[in-house]
């Protein structure tokens, strides 16, 4: 998709700033969706679009650092279980 689209030259900097308007943009579709005022003049996507777009940037970054996605959030989430979460019960 990157190489069809002429994003594979870009940096991992320049991917983690893209990264970071994307995640503007869910929440410009989050107050939105939520009927809370955005600027009348942007453009807004759907929450759904937005947050595609965010997962493309965070797979874009993955491809740079060599990080296997899939592997790493099983990792995390081994991790996460033996936390204890403020607010929740165990």
């Amino acid at each position: 998709m990157e190489k069809e689209r002429n994003f594979s030259d870009s940096t991992i900097i320049e991917q983690c700033l893209k990264l970071a308007e994307e995640t503007g943009e869910v929440c410009k579709a989050v107050r939105k969706h939520s009927s809370l005022s955005i600027d009348p003049a942007s453009t807004t996507g759907t929450i759904g679009d937005e947050l595609a777009d965010v997962l493309i940037y965070v797979a874009a970054i993955a491809n740079r650092a060599d990080v296997d996605l899939s592997e790493a959030l099983r990792a995390k989430e081994r991790i996460n279980e033996t936390r204890v979460w403020t607010g929740t019960r165990r």
